[in-house]
């Protein structure tokens, strides 16, 4: 450190006070890891809780399902194609419309729409804060929904579901608005590894469109509550894989490269799906009637659709064990992919309560199994399968339309059991994603928030305070006073120097700190010239951090003391005092991160090592110059 003296100040002595890991810092690394400890316990409760609401909402959707299109009290599944209603079935989903409107209207209108993004828009602006009345309006309505013939899956219903009844727990609890951000995840995600006994794909669920962040606290409490929503799933449900499709052989390099190419396709694919789904939700907005009304209006065009296209009514997972199977005529499956999607985009377009997961699964393997029978039908030897094809489709279409790129890989794992599906799966769904990435700015998860000005965060990356230490940022340059010099000392010698620093460091007659003090302050009115700095010093404890700390921990200890600046000692043994940091200090360690991301240079230069190959190689042979 720069030391300018005044005429009695002295250099910094090395005599500070031992710094280290104190006491008062285990005491918050032991209350950190006890708070873990009880968020886990409320998500592992939460889970519990969801995995019998799954259950109930399942049920339900049965019951509704089995009243609707064939007129009995059944809770077993009962797929809604096999009615007998004749024209009858158009005006079913209607129904279901204006009851999930009336829901809306007189209880809460965020029952509407998908499900996921209104819970990232919750924890993105909300402090995770959702209404405790849609733990059981959105499961009824989407019941409605879908019982009545709507193109929607569960998942999204339970995800929102869950979400809710985290967010409320975690409003009963003292917790910080963070913790509720990890409660509702964990309620949420607990739901889809209910529905689908897939617990890790809904864990990077969690990373990839809930959390924003990748850290313990919140990883561990979410991952125990998919665990737990698992075991709910083989308990309530079923064990085995939920979509059964045919043993998968391992493919060929050949069958690779056409899987991935089918991943390309699919993404331009989810890019126009996802365009048409948000101008159709667009031009219900344009209807001169109330909102209200729009879910009928949709429900008509689904029950019209599904007059034509049994198929497309209702959940339809067993639409996407057909389509996995390889069995199903091209013209079912064409029939499937295009009126799926049309009664879908529809549907969600006119604001009811639904999911877009399983239409998404739906329509991307009716899609990877046309263009597989495409490819098969030109190329017959070219070593691809229609089941792995759909399967193909199915993941690609949902990390394309969603960005949830590990999610859509793992999911199709989880859920199909074919480990050697994982190559294909990893081609194919980086081609949809790069696809996605490079020509759509938002996901249908994430466009209806953008719109309203919410900001989705893209990238986790490590927090550049927590990376960097203290040392690597601060200066080394400073003014040390004596605490004992006199205001008019400090004046003249102000006067008679430039400088850039707002602050003083005072030092006792030992060396030892003895605080901080604001160039302003030394030039208010009422001091007398003869005042000496330490009378005007305010008395705080002094607050050390090292140089190995983190900026973080940095920052942390200046917000919570309130100090502008903080010493800085050595990490040696010595422990002297080697410098300030400042809130200017922190703030460079950002521009530090810009300019390594924008600095491009050349560490091996190919030139330089073209020009020593020769001359090396003439000392080896003997060549000289003669």
């Amino acid at each position: 450190m720069k030391k300018n003296i005044l005429s009695n100040a002295i250099p910094i002595a090395p005599l500070l006070n031992e710094i280290g890991e104190n006491e008062s810092d285990t005491k918050v690394i032991t209350y950190k890891k006890a708070r873990l400890i009880r968020i886990s316990v409320y998500a592992v409760a939460v889970a519990f809780c969801i995995s019998l609401i799954a259950k109930v909402l399942i049920s339900l959707i049965n019951l509704v399902t089995n009243i609707s299109f064939y007129g009995n009290l059944d809770l077993r599944f009962h797929s809604p194609a096999g009615n007998h209603l004749g024209l009858w079935v158009i005006i079913i989903p209607a129904i279901g419309g204006i009851l999930v409107g009336l829901m809306a209207l007189y209880g809460s209108k965020a029952i509407r729409g998908h499900g996921i993004p209104e819970a990232m828009e919750q924890i993105l602006v909300n402090e995770s804060n959702i209404k405790p009345s849609i733990t059981f309006l959105k499961p009824i309505s989407s019941a409605i929904a879908i019982g009545t013939g709507g193109p929607f899956g569960a998942e999204g219903p339970i995800i929102a579901t869950g979400g809710a009844l985290g967010s409320t727990l975690g409003q009963l609890f003292k917790i910080t608005s963070n913790e509720r951000k990890i409660i509702l995840a964990a309620g949420a995600t607990a739901g889809m590894s209910a529905i689908f006994g897939t617990p890790i794909a809904a864990v990077f669920l969690a990373i990839e469109l809930l959390l924003f962040e990748f850290s313990p606290r919140a990883i561990l409490p979410v991952a125990l509550a998919c665990i737990t929503g698992a075991a709910g799933h083989h308990l309530l449900f079923e064990s085995g894989p939920v979509f059964t499709m045919p043993e998968l052989a391992i493919p060929s390099n050949t069958a690779l490269g056409i899987y991935s190419f089918m991943g390309i396709v699919i993404g331009f694919m989810s890019i126009g799906i996802t365009k048409i789904v948000y101008f159709i939700e667009d031009s219900f907005e344009k209807l001169p009637i109330h909102w209200m009304w729009w879910p009928a209006i949709g429900g008509l065009a689904v029950g019209i659709i599904g007059y034509f296209a049994p198929h497309t009514l209702g959940v339809g997972y067993d639409n996407i064990t057909g389509v996995l199977s390889g069995t199903w005529s091209i013209r079912l499956i064409a029939m499937l992919c295009f009126f799926k999607f049309l009664s879908w985009a529809i549907a969600l377009g006119s604001g009811t309560s639904g999911g877009t997961l399983a239409p998404l699964l739906t329509i991307g393997g009716a899609a990877g199994a046309l263009i597989g029978s495409g490819i098969l039908l030109v190329f017959p030897d070219s070593g691809i399968t229609i089941p792995l094809a759909a399967l193909i489709g199915m993941s690609a279409m949902f990390a394309g339309a969603s960005r949830a790129y590990l999610t859509s890989i793992v999911f199709a794992l989880e859920a199909t059991m074919q480990s050697h599906a994982l190559l294909p799966l990893l081609g194919a769904c980086t081609a949809a994603y790069l696809v996605s990435f490079f020509l759509m700015e938002n996901t249908i998860m994430t466009e209806k928030i953008a719109r309203r000005g919410v900001f989705t965060p893209d990238s986790f990356e490590p927090d550049v305070l927590q990376k960097m230490s203290v040392g690597q940022v601060i200066s080394e340059e400073g003014i040390v006073i004596n605490d004992k010099s006199t205001v008019s000392e400090v004046r003249k010698w102000l006067g008679n120097n430039v400088t850039d620093d707002n602050y003083l460091i005072l030092v006792d007659d030992q060396g030892a700190y003895a605080g901080t003090i604001q160039i302003t302050a030394v030039y208010q009115d009422k001091l007398s010239p003869e005042t000496l700095l330490k009378q005007i010093v305010k008395q705080q404890p002094a607050y050390f951090i090292s140089t190995k700390d983190s900026l973080r921990k940095a920052l942390e200890t200046m917000s919570k003391t309130g100090a502008d600046v903080l010493p800085i000692s050595s990490a040696g043994s010595n422990r002297s005092l080697v410098g300030v940091l400042s809130y200017k200090d922190i703030v460079k360690a950002y521009q530090i991160q810009m300019d390594a991301d924008d600095n491009t240079h050349v560490k091996i230069s190919l030139k330089r090592q073209r020009i020593k190959m020769p001359a090396n190689g003439k000392e080896l042979t003997g060549v000289n110059d003669k």
